[in-house]
């Protein structure tokens, strides 16, 4: 099957077979799968943490040649339970994809995914290279306290309206110190407290996402209770706790999946994601392939960034890898 003329998405299709799947006695996971069962496995790793695989992405894989895997992470979207922090580190997704691979009978599968599931992507073939086909990584974060910090405070000097907004309803006195404001907030007593600042973070990572900012799309995102207050609650989690990563540690650990194939997608104008990472990760990993969309920030629904990913999908299908062939159109690096 081909995607429609400019690459935009392929035609919308429902899962084969959806389940939850109990990981541990407190956390249960979603997942689906839809697409050819004999084709190349696939999976898509969200961004958040938090943020849940919506339908969508099951359109950024040809179905007729990609066995496609969507999951929602540890307390993400549709697991439960909800914006759980219980028992949620970097180190346990990890083991979660793991169980969820061997549970479906896959050998091995092209890992992709954006934002945060890029850091989530690389911890992964890091700890299983076995078990990877290749990557296709969209808009790289590596988790170093320098990106945590701009989230928190560099972005409001490219979207100040934006930082404004997330930091104006907090007493003036908190504002030096935005991550702890919003934690004791986030994990009070007051449910609808909670909701609120939870739906502020996240109207602050999305209105921050898009190169050409649209308050519409923000409000339509923000209407999602499941996704809000699941990103509201662990990314501040996983800010505190540094990602539960090591400083550097993807970056240094890159020689364990080096001899896999990799495409690197990123948004030229991305402040969430800022393309200096997507350029370590390049420079550090040898026959890697980085695509610099020039007209992108950092959301997956810019028509530059999801049209290379697409493009990168159906290069990985025919040839099982990425060469000088694939980094054509490329933008500046």
């Amino acid at each position: 099957m081909d995607a429609s003329p400019d690459l935009a998405m392929f035609p919308p299709l429902e899962a084969r077979q959806t389940g939850m799947l109990p990981v541990d006695e407190l956390h249960t996971l979603y997942w689906e799968e839809s697409g050819n069962p004999e084709g190349i496995p696939v999976v898509y790793v969200h961004g958040g943490p938090g943020g849940g695989s919506s339908p969508d992405k099951r359109q950024w894989f040809d179905p007729d040649a990609y066995r496609i895997i969507l999951f929602d992470q540890r307390a993400a979207y549709r697991s439960t339970p909800l914006g759980d922090v219980r028992k949620n580190t970097t180190q346990l997704l990890v083991a979660d994809m793991e169980v969820l691979r061997k549970m479906l009978g896959i050998d091995k599968w092209l890992v992709t995914g954006g934002s945060w599931g890029t850091t989530l992507s690389l911890a992964y073939g890091q700890a299983h290279p076995q078990a990877c086909l290749g990557f296709v990584l969209r808009g790289v974060f590596l988790g170093t306290p320098y990106e945590i910090d701009f989230f928190l405070y560099g972005m409001r000097r490219f979207f100040p309206k934006a930082h404004f907004d997330f930091i104006k309803w907090l007493p003036e006195d908190e504002r030096k110190d935005i991550l702890s404001a919003y934690e004791k907030r986030l994990f009070g007593d007051d449910a609808e407290e909670r909701m609120r600042a939870a739906r502020m973070w996240f109207k602050y990572s999305e209105a921050c996402s898009l190169l050409r900012h649209d308050p519409t799309l923000v409000e339509e995102a923000a209407k999602n209770d499941e996704v809000v207050y699941g990103t509201g609650r662990l990314d501040p989690f996983y800010f505190r706790n540094h990602m539960f990563l090591e400083t550097n540690q993807l970056v240094a650990n890159i020689g364990r999946i080096a001899h896999l194939p990799l495409m690197i997608v990123q948004g030229g104008h991305d402040v969430i994601a800022p393309p200096e990472a997507a350029y370590l990760v390049h420079q550090a990993w040898s026959g890697s392939v980085l695509h610099i969309v020039p007209d992108a920030g950092h959301s997956p629904s810019e028509p530059g960034i999801r049209r290379k990913v697409i493009e990168a999908t159906e290069y990985f299908k025919r040839h099982e890898k990425f060469d000088a062939q694939a980094l054509q159109a490329s933008g500046p690096v």
